[in-house]
């Protein structure tokens, strides 16, 4: 049988009793509490500073903790207890064991701290803005600044090992330069030219990285330069120092006004320069032989684009044979046409013949569209004088063999000037060329003497 004795207390025993309540009231503690080793540590140690005892480990936040004591001890925080710190992914402490030391304290920080990759390094002409700094799973996005693009992975994430997910990536120019062409309107053709003086500004590029550029290079002929008509493109290109190039293209457009096409007029020619009917071009008209000019003898293309002057035609030469003297005969043909004139005593005659023949072979180049033939043909009073169909009086015949001075016994072929005067004489029948070249520079005005020069052209090719 046990008996109980009272016992009994004085006041030196308080402390004592108290210690003995808070010892009891501490009994069972596992050591998985969620303090820091700091906090705990520290109330403790103030609190009990008599106690033989680190400040208990309740339980590590972000982690766990699993204590032994030494010699088996109910309590986890006496002197030598040993405690393994775990932390979760993500997390880590300064030491996996710590050990309740004399001191009263455990031998390192318990506490599990998030985990820190390095510090990321900035990017050149960029730079990076994370969710959570350096911490474990925070996620770094780069970018760059206008005008250049990334290389490489645009994100990284700090992992559990302290390393980035993706290495830093470089900002370079990728960008390419800009460049505007200029906004040209149709040019229009000045008078009597199809072509246009064109000007325009060189454009500048523009580059959105560093502003440096090397060259602009023209595709197509340059400014001031003179379009011909129609449509005509161009382009400028312009380099970086990164080698990235930027292009614009435009294009000239040379329009020709140009008047209603005209047209020789019948038993005539035309000839026109520049291009013929553009603005300022002039075509002069001319009648073939036995024909003469009414209207406008030249005509040109105006800026409204109608053409100046009054229709042109050629209307056969009314010419009266039944004149009583050749003079007044050869005044009907004065400022009109050349006379060639050809006689022979009979149709017979193998001079005449022949110099026919030349005649026709001349007219590959002379046409005769400026000269008209008279034949007198025959002897007196059966000679007759012939205009193409129109046939002379045998008086008027014998009149122009007087005035002209030509013999009926011998062949000639005379020329006249436009006055009526025997300029040219030709007693024997002259080859083509000879007789081309006669009527070639036979005195002529000047207009005339460049429509014979083209036809000789004509002719000798």
């Amino acid at each position: 049988m046990l008996n109980c004795v009272r016992p009994t207390f004085n006041m030196d025993m308080w402390p004592l009793l108290l210690l003995l309540v808070q010892l009891c009231l501490c009994s069972g503690y596992e050591g998985s509490g969620q303090y820091s080793y700091g906090d705990d540590e520290e109330w403790y140690f103030r609190t009990y500073q008599g106690t033989p005892w680190c400040a208990p480990i309740k339980y590590v936040k972000h982690g766990s903790v699993s204590c032994s004591t030494p010699t088996g001890q109910q309590h986890k925080n006496v002197m030598g207890t040993r405690c393994k710190i775990r932390c979760k992914q993500g997390y880590e402490t300064q030491s996996s064991e710590v050990v309740c030391m004399a001191s009263k304290r455990w031998s390192s920080n318990y506490a599990c701290q998030e985990v820190r990759c390095p510090k990321l390094n900035m990017p050149v002409n960029g730079g990076y803005k994370c969710s959570d700094g350096s911490y474990f799973n925070s996620r770094c996005e780069f970018f760059c600044a206008p005008g250049f693009g990334l290389k490489g992975q645009k994100t990284t994430t700090c992992q559990h090992n302290k390393a980035w997910s993706a290495g830093v990536p470089t900002c370079v120019d990728m960008d390419p330069p800009k460049i505007k062409c200029p906004n040209l309107k149709d040019k229009w053709a000045e008078p009597g030219k199809l072509t246009a003086r064109v000007t325009w500004d060189t454009p500048e590029g523009v580059d959105t990285a560093d502003g440096i550029l090397t060259d602009v290079v023209l595709k197509g002929k340059p400014s001031k330069s003179n379009f011909p008509e129609g449509l005509h493109k161009l382009s400028y290109t312009v380099f970086d120092r990164a080698g990235n190039k930027g292009s614009c293209r435009f294009t000239v457009r040379v329009r020709v006004r140009r008047c209603s096409q005209l047209f020789a007029p019948d038993n005539g020619y035309m000839n026109c320069d520049s291009d013929g009917d553009n603005y300022g071009a002039t075509c002069s008209f001319k009648c073939t032989g036995g024909h003469e000019l009414s209207g406008s003898a030249a005509r040109v293309c105006q800026y409204g684009l109608t053409w100046s002057g009054t229709e042109t035609k050629c209307s056969p030469m009314n010419i009266n044979v039944g004149v009583r003297t050749a003079a007044a005969l050869l005044d009907q043909f004065y400022e009109k046409r050349r006379l060639l004139i050809i006689s022979a005593p009979t149709a017979a005659n193998h001079n005449y013949r022949f110099q026919m023949t030349n005649l026709q072979h001349a007219q590959c180049g002379l046409d005769l569209r400026h000269v008209t033939v008279i034949e007198v043909v025959g002897t007196y009073p059966a000679q007759i004088g012939r205009i193409r169909h129109t046939v002379l009086p045998p008086g008027l015949a014998l009149q122009l063999r007087l005035l002209l001075r030509i013999s009926q016994r011998s062949f000639q072929m005379v020329l006249v000037d436009k006055q009526g005067t025997d300029k040219q004489r030709y007693p024997f029948p002259i080859t083509a060329a000879e007789l081309f070249t006669t009527i070639d520079t036979f005195p002529l005005r000047k207009d005339e003497m460049v429509l014979q020069q083209e036809a000789g052209q004509t002719c000798h090719s």
